[in-house]
């Protein structure tokens, strides 16, 4: 079974593969791709024999709806992090995020963050972030399709993005205030389609657990 399920603000996507796990009784649960416990949106869980299909899934193009808060840096780049530096906001205007934003579009070598999945030398990046360790990261390859502002004010920047798989949204948004002359990290973050999996047709996890508890009783 492949779920396109909404994953719910302040969960990891293990917790999402152990709700799943819990509900249909199956050991075998995984996802298509890591979502930050501060982000919402589309994450596909596979079960049973088809999880054979989420390395497919997860190498496919992804779409975010993020927002910026600029003026300050957090460790984490996003809104869960302590804030470790300031600085002040330039004047912005729409054809300059415009710019900085398409400046973007194409392939670019992005580093990925201390406070990620990814792993060096048998470790995931964050069990070293946690004990206050920086490791050397080798930048990675990824690919920007599309970028768009959607709204814009003198602390706020909300934009799109599609992007190649292995994109971190949190360093584009670092990056994204750096171009623009200050400090930024994210505050929101949803990702709206994974591949052909769209947001639209994306079920809250509450949603499964009661369609599943109604086709067992139908079963019975």
């Amino acid at each position: 079974m492949i779920l396109n399920l909404n994953k719910p603000i302040g969960w990891t996507s293990f917790d999402v593969c152990k709700k799943i796990r819990g509900i249909i009784k199956e050991k075998k649960v995984g996802h298509g791709g890591t979502l930050d416990p501060f982000a919402q949106g589309v994450l596909i869980v596979g079960t049973g024999k088809d999880t054979k299909e989420l390395n497919a899934i997860s190498k496919q193009n992804k779409t975010y709806e993020a927002s910026i808060l600029l003026g300050s840096l957090t460790d984490t780049l996003d809104i869960d992090g302590k804030i470790t530096q300031k600085k002040n906001i330039p004047k912005l205007s729409e054809s300059l995020i415009t710019n900085v934003l398409n400046s973007f579009i194409g392939e670019y070598l992005q580093t990925p963050p201390m406070y990620s999945a990814k792993k060096i030398k048998g470790k995931k990046l964050y069990e070293y972030a946690r004990k206050n360790i920086t490791i050397e990261r080798s930048p990675i390859m990824v690919k920007i399709h599309s970028m768009s502002l959607k709204n814009f004010n003198n602390k706020n920047i909300s934009f799109s993005v599609e992007c190649s798989k292995g994109t971190y949204i949190r360093v584009l948004g670092k990056e994204i205030a750096e171009k623009l002359g200050t400090l930024g990290h994210l505050d929101g973050l949803v990702r709206t389609k994974v591949g052909k999996f769209s947001i639209r047709d994306s079920q809250s996890i509450e949603t499964f657990m009661m369609s599943w508890k109604s086709f067992l009783q139908q079963k019975n």
